[in-house]
C-alpha cells in the first residue's frame, strides 16, 4: 500500500503551494500600492498621472487574486471528492477485485489473471516473472478471441512452491504470417486488503504486495471467488453419504418386496377359501 506518511507529505506540499502563491500576490500588491501612493504624492500638479493605467493594474491584481481563491476552493472540492471515494472503497476490503494491469498478487499459493484477445491467434504463451525479471513459469494458453482466465498455483518449473508476493504476467500472442498483430489486454485478480489516497487519487491494496488505482477496477467479486480454484474437500464424506443413501434405498426396496409378498399371500388365502366354498 502507499505509505501514509508519504501521502500526508504530498498533500501538505500541494496545500502550501496555493498558500505560497496567495502570500506572494499579497506582497506584490502591497509593493504596488506603495509605489502608486509614492507616485501620486510626488506627481506634477500641472501634469497629473493617467489614472486609467494604474486602475487597469488594480483590476488585474484583483483578477489574479480571485483566480487563486478559485483554485483554493477547487483543491478543497477535490480533496472532499477523494475522501468520499476512499470511504466508498473501504467497502471493497475483503472482496476480490479485477483490475487492469499485469502485476498480480500470489496469495496462499493462488494467483489469478485474465487476458483478452481481439481475434483468434495461432498460439499464446503465458509467462510469469518475479519482480526481478526472472521467469518462474511458462506455458500455453487459449487462442480463440475473447477473455480467458489464468490460474497459477505459485510453483516454478521444478515444482517448488514460491513465496507469496507480486508477480508479473506476460501474455504473447502469435499470429499467422501476413496477419496484423493481435491486441492483448491483461487484468489481474486480488483480494482487497486496504485503501489509501493522496492528491493523485485513491488506491487499493491487493494482497500484501500490489497496489492499484481505484479507477482501474473493472469488477468486484465475492470474497469466496478464489475458493473454486482450491481442491475440493470432503470427497470421501460424499461417497459415504452416497453409500448411506444406497442403504436407505435398499431398505425401501426390501419393505416393498415384503409388502408385495404379504399381498400375494393374502390373495392366495382368499383364492383357497373361494375354492372350498367358504367365500
Amino acid at each position: 500500500m502507499t505509505d501514509v506518511n508519504a501521502i500526508n507529505g504530498y498533500t501538505q506540499t500541494g496545500t502550501s503551494t496555493t498558500s505560497s502563491a496567495s502570500q506572494t500576490l499579497s506582497a506584490d500588491m502591497n509593493t504596488f500600492l506603495t509605489l502608486l501612493t509614492t507616485q501620486l504624492k510626488y506627481q506634477d500638479p500641472l501634469d497629473p498621472m493617467d489614472t486609467a493605467e494604474f486602475t487597469n493594474q488594480l483590476v488585474q491584481y484583483s483578477s489574479v487574486e480571485q483566480a487563486i481563491q478559485t483554485n483554493s476552493k477547487l483543491d478543497t472540492l477535490i480533496s472532499m471528492t477523494t475522501s468520499n471515494l476512499g470511504a466508498q472503497a473501504v467497502s471493497y476490503i475483503g472482496k476480490v477485485a479485477q483490475v487492469l494491469g499485469d502485476v498480480m498478487p500470489l496469495e496462499n499459493g493462488i494467483a489469478k489473471a485474465a487476458y483478452t484477445l481481439d481475434k483468434d491467434v495461432k498460439s499464446v504463451s503465458v509467462v510469469v516473472k518475479d519482480m526481478s525479471g526472472n521467469i518462474v513459469y511458462s506455458g500455453g494458453g487459449e487462442t480463440t478471441a475473447g477473455t480467458h482466465e489464468f490460474t497459477w498455483d505459485g510453483k516454478d518449473a521444478n515444482g517448488n512452491q514460491l513465496e507469496d508476493g507480486a508477480y508479473q504476467i506476460v501474455v504473447r500472442a502469435e499470429v499467422a504470417n501476413g496477419e496484423a498483430a493481435a491486441n492483448v489486454t491483461t487484468t489481474i485478480f486480488g483480494r482487497v486488503t486496504g485503501v489509501a489516497s493522496d492528491s493523485n487519487g485513491v488506491y487499493i491494496g491487493l494482497g500484501d504486495a500490489v497496489t492499484a488505482n481505484l479507477d482501474d477496477i473493472l469488477t468486484i467479486r465475492n470474497d469466496d471467488y478464489f475458493d473454486k480454484d482450491k481442491p475440493v474437500e470432503g470427497e470421501v464424506a460424499d461417497e459415504g453419504d452416497n453409500s448411506t443413501g444406497d442403504e436407505e434405498d435398499s431398505s425401501i426396496v426390501e419393505e416393498v418386496v415384503d409388502s408385495v409378498a404379504n399381498v400375494a399371500s393374502a390373495a392366495a388365502e382368499v383364492a383357497g377359501a373361494a375354492v372350498y366354498g367358504i367365500l
